[in-house]
């Protein structure tokens, strides 16, 4: 028997698909269509095993679905703008295009090793002109409708790298890169108006039953869709500019008779007209040197400053508040000014508590003593009856909204309002590896559209990165541009897209990556939209949700007739790995460690000094820790095939999958011990089939039980058990061996082994090439259909029923399927299983549930 060997056969077959064009998706393809699309990748130079994870997902899809006969588009791009290519440019003395385009070059042939039925026909970066040129013309096109908008802005600014950092690159304070101390600032900054999709956004979440709950409700939570009232609270003094009072928007207008206080943002037009005071400005410099994002602020220290400015109760004239600023209040939110009930909310009750202010309960809960119920450290958030409240005692807490927005709006103080957390998409970035914002500022004509005549607006490659900041600013010629209106001197706007704009389309111009307009519509509606979308579930709002609402801009341009982009959505887990240390806390590489086991206890120790190592915790494989395999090594020892194996059949793929050694080579022993089956086959040729041979209709119904279920786990996203149903087949294969075989027999393993190449294909494609090659099929097996199962045959002859006595499991029967409800009773009771627990008891009644279930009432 000729011993499998990977090394020859999987490039063999990859040079044959190559050749054939055979994954090519053709526009003009009458079948039905099946778009499927990973998540694309930041061209960072190097495969990793999430990758080969996350492609071979998508990958087992799109070979299924071709067998099922289906035309699939299955594309591949590059997310290749952003900072690291600047930073290697700093970091290395290269150029960021050049930096760029060799790392796609270096992964691009490990994701064709891997095997992936990818049309490589349409891939793309996001760093080509052809590509960045027809974003730049949709963005103008939305910039006519008024989508796009500019404004000044607060951002956290690195002074050392003097770019805008987004809050996730600020950690503890300290931009990400540089560790400077970011200072906030305000920039005139560009914005797209996904806030005037919010509610649509929100709907559109109900029309998605093939994402995952959880995705649905973060992005739910993220628009943060509230009712609420808008209230102005009128100064116990005149305040200029304010002379009307101060707004407030609330969610809980119930409380009102719990005020304690309010507060505005440091950011507030109020706080900033009180900076001339010199300890205002103090606090609002200290407040700026905090984190902007929502999680850093709530988990950050409450602050205030009283400003020693009062205002009236709108329900009680004689009643007065003092406002303060805070830094725990978003200018962004609301109004940016609130009002503090401390009893219910637990941030205005640290705050409370801080600084000595008024605590007063006004939800009481349950059956609680309204004269003995007070709020210590928690703030009480939950159910109940108004009290302490005036006009609102006695109602519930919804009743009480609706009655304190009626009395307000009946006083002329107020609103009812809805108030949405989502906060328009600021996309400017003072980075030079971006999408250039085809914009000139003309001192005349102010912001001038760039002429769709002179698109793209191409980067200068002629920059240097030896000073921090954005080269565009210093490039001697590229910003120096004539007004397209007047033809004066002007300047091009330096600031480049967020390249979270560069992915929130991709999708659509993989339809035709080709076409001179920005979408190729006729092609969108052909292909659009993608039907099942692959990626981490750590993009399940800012992407995601950019990418919805970008898919709706463009759909009301009349680019595209979707309006959601990923008709179904699977977000797998990660790639984990052990972590390996040393005394003094350094990390090892697995390749690095000797294993051994001694006195039952595993020890790690560094090949090359014999020094022994902690083993660490199970983490998600990054560099930093020193926890990665890289998968080149994996292909080169063990093959491409068992590397896809092990990461399907691991576990469910929505969890993490913890690589180890045993479990790949455990894959390899099954591509060989496939492999080996085909070779024992004595021949290939045309067998009669004989279902009066026990043994042979045994393995042919085996076969065609198992097609379905191998499918069904493809479709329902559960590979890893339709792995198991493989690996469990090829035990019954082992069972039915051909040496010895009656001639019925071997044409029952003949139909088994053909069906069982079709359903490795997804699998194991090079595997599965090869034996139908050894089969002596004409073709290749990625274009031969899925294996139809004999419904006969499939169908099971018994059925295994659960006995229950009383309503609880005390034995099971097999009995032939559809057998009179009278014999499976006395079965039953003639079971000794069940006997046992009938001792001493009368059987009053045996309910059969024909096929399902067997119930005995005893007593």
């Amino acid at each position: 028997m000729a011993r499998y060997n990977p090394k020859e056969t999987e490039p063999r077959w990859r040079k044959a698909w190559a050749d054939a064009d055979v994954f090519r998706t053709r526009d003009d393809d009458p079948r039905p269509k099946y778009y499927i699309l990973e998540m694309f990748p930041y061209p960072s130079g190097r495969m990793h095993m999430g990758h080969v994870r996350n492609y071979t997902m998508g990958d087992v899809v799109a070979r299924y679905k071709r067998a099922q006969g289906h035309a699939v588009l299955h594309p591949m791009g590059w997310d290749a703008f952003g900072m690291p290519a600047e930073n290697a440019a700093m970091e290395r003395g290269v150029h960021p295009k050049g930096w760029t385009y060799d790392n796609i070059a270096a992964m691009r042939e490990p994701f064709k090793v891997l095997g992936t039925s990818i049309d490589w026909s349409r891939e793309f970066a996001t760093c080509d002109p052809e590509y960045y040129g027809q974003q730049q013309r949709w963005f103008l096109k939305l910039l006519q409708r008024g989508l796009v908008y500019r404004r000044e802005a607060t951002v956290n600014w690195d002074p050392v790298d003097m770019t805008v950092l987004a809050n996730e690159q600020v950690i503890d304070g300290r931009g990400w890169r540089s560790d400077a101390i970011v200072e906030k600032r305000k920039l005139t900054q560009w914005f797209l108006r996904i806030t005037d999709y919010a509610d649509d956004l929100i709907e559109g979440l109900k029309t998605l039953d093939r994402w995952p709950e959880k995705v649905r409700i973060m992005q739910e939570n993220w628009i943060g869709r509230s009712q609420g009232l808008r209230l102005t609270w009128t100064f116990d003094s005149p305040v200029a500019g304010f002379e009307d009072g101060l707004e407030v928007y609330t969610t809980r207008p119930d409380t009102l008779y719990g005020a304690s206080f309010l507060a505005i943002a440091p950011d507030h037009p109020l706080a900033e007209q009180l900076s001339s005071d010199p300890k205002v400005a103090d606090f609002i410099k200290l407040c700026r040197a905090g984190g902007t994002s929502e999680a850093e602020i709530e988990g950050a220290e409450k602050l205030g400053l009283d400003t020693g400015l009062s205002v009236f109760h709108p329900f009680d004239p004689t009643w007065k508040l003092p406002v303060w600023i805070a830094n725990f209040v978003l200018m962004d939110y609301g109004t940016g000014a609130i009002f503090g009930c401390p009893a219910h909310d637990q941030r205005d009750l640290d705050f409370a508590r801080k600084y000595a202010l008024p605590v007063k309960p006004v939800v009481l809960p349950g059956e609680a003593d309204p004269a003995a119920f007070e709020v210590g450290t928690e703030a009480y958030v939950g159910p109940g009856r108004i009290f302490n409240s005036g006009f609102m005692d006695g109602m519930t807490v919804e009743q009480a909204k609706a009655a304190a927005v009626e009395r307000v709006e009946a006083q002329n103080q107020g609103k009812g309002a809805t108030v949405y957390r989502l906060r328009d998409w600021g996309v400017s970035r003072q980075r030079y590896w971006g999408c250039p914002i085809p914009i000139i500022h003309c001192p005349s004509c102010g912001p001038v559209p760039v002429p769709d005549d002179q698109l793209p607006v191409v980067l200068p490659e002629d920059v240097t990165f030896d000073i921090p900041g954005n080269p565009l600013l210093r490039h001697p010629t590229w910003k120096n541009v004539k007004c397209p209106s007047c033809g004066s001197d002007a300047q091009r706007e330096t600031d480049t897209l967020d390249t979270f704009v560069d992915s929130s389309w991709y999708f659509a111009r993989f339809a035709n990556p080709n076409a001179a307009e920005p979408i190729d519509k006729a092609a969108a509606d052909k292909w659009m939209p993608v039907d099942q979308y692959i990626g981490g579930v750590e993009h399940a709002v800012l992407h995601l949700l950019y990418a919805r609402f970008i898919t709706r801009a463009l759909k009301d341009e009349g680019m595209l007739s979707v309006a959601e982009p990923f008709a179904g959505l699977f977000t797998q887990g990660m790639v984990t790995h052990e972590t390996y240390k040393t005394t003094e806390g350094d990390w090892v590489e697995p390749a690095c460690i000797d294993f051994t086991t001694e006195a039952g206890v595993r020890i790690a120790r560094v090949k090359d000094t014999g020094e022994n190592l902690v083993i660490g915790d199970i983490e998600k494989m990054s560099k930093s820790k020193k926890n990665v395999v890289a998968p080149e090594e994996i292909f080169e020892t063990y093959g491409v095939d068992a590397a896809r194996l092990f990461v399907m059949s691991d576990s469910p793929p929505e969890r993490d999958v913890e690589w180890t050694n045993a479990g790949v080579e455990g894959a390899g022993r099954f591509v060989h011990r496939v492999w080996a089956e085909f070779e024992n086959q004595p021949a290939w040729s045309d067998l009669a089939f004989d279902d009066g041979d026990e043994n042979a209709l045994a393995l042919r119904k085996a076969t065609h039980k198992l097609i379905g279920p191998v499918g069904d786990s493809i479709e329902r996203f559960r590979f890893n058990s339709g792995v198991a149903k493989l690996y469990e087949f090829l035990n019954i294969l082992k069972a039915h061996p051909a040496a010895g075989a009656s001639p019925g027999v071997l044409a029952a393993r003949q139909e088994a082994l053909e069906v069982l190449a079709r359903l490795i294909n997804p699998f194991t494609p090079h595997l599965a090439e090869a034996c139908w090659e050894h089969m002596g099929k004409s073709g290749m097996v990625v274009d031969a259909d899925w294996p139809k199962a004999d419904a006969a045959l499939a169908a099971d002859s018994e059925v295994t029923l659960p006995v229950q006595i009383n309503g609880k499991r005390r034995g099971e029967l097999v009995v032939a399927k559809g057998a009179d409800s009278k014999a499976v009773e006395a079965l039953a009771l003639a079971d000794a299983s069940v006997s046992v627990h009938l001792a001493g008891l009368t059987v009053r009644k045996v309910i059969v549930v024909q096929d399902r279930i067997i119930n005995i009432v005893a007593n």
